[in-house]
């Protein structure tokens, strides 16, 4: 009987939510043979091996899932995010100016646009990503924080304020 990938996904998703990582990575590249070109099975590879901590192993499986749909936001977005962990900030960014192509209201994209240009001390560059981010999703809680910081670093205290107020709102609305 042939094994099937759906299975051994689902297996590995709760391998790796256990911390079961290894386990994980053997489960999705059982799947992987009898399925190669599903997208969701190099995704899940991807965010293992993130997990395990090998990032260069999650964003080569990431740059594979990409080849197969490269129209996926979550993929681009996870491509982008490993090749700020992998230290490739270039890459990073044509990947996110890829996502806003594909998609200019994600406020992921722009918050992670924004991340690069923060890591490059372009504070100008990276508040006007984050404001976008958070123009887009209001309640987006890690672009506003790094809205936040963004604006400590540009000295602008009212905007620090405004962030710190929206941040608190944030936290109120999300607890029971």
């Amino acid at each position: 009987m042939l094994e099937n990938s759906e299975k051994l996904n689902n297996q590995a998703v709760t391998l790796a939510a256990k911390g079961e990582y290894d386990d994980a990575i053997a489960c999705l590249k059982r799947a992987i043979t009898v399925e190669n070109e599903n997208a969701l099975l190099w995704f899940n590879l991807a965010l293992t091996y993130r997990d395990a901590g090998q990032i260069a192993k999650a964003k080569a499986a990431i740059e594979y899932a990409y080849t197969i749909n490269p129209q996926d936001e979550e993929i681009i977005e996870t491509l982008a995010v490993l090749c700020i962990s992998a230290g490739a900030m270039d890459e990073a960014l044509l990947h996110c100016t890829a996502g806003l192509e594909l998609n200019s209201l994600n406020p992921h994209f722009w918050n992670t646009a924004g991340v690069i240009h923060f890591s490059s001390a372009d504070y100008q560059a990276a508040a006007d990503c984050f404001e976008h981010a958070v123009s887009l999703d209001p309640h987006y809680y890690d672009a506003v924080f790094n809205l936040r910081d963004t604006y400590g670093e540009l000295k602008n205290s009212v905007g620090v304020q405004e962030c710190a107020r929206l941040l608190s709102s944030i936290r109120k609305e999300s607890q029971p």
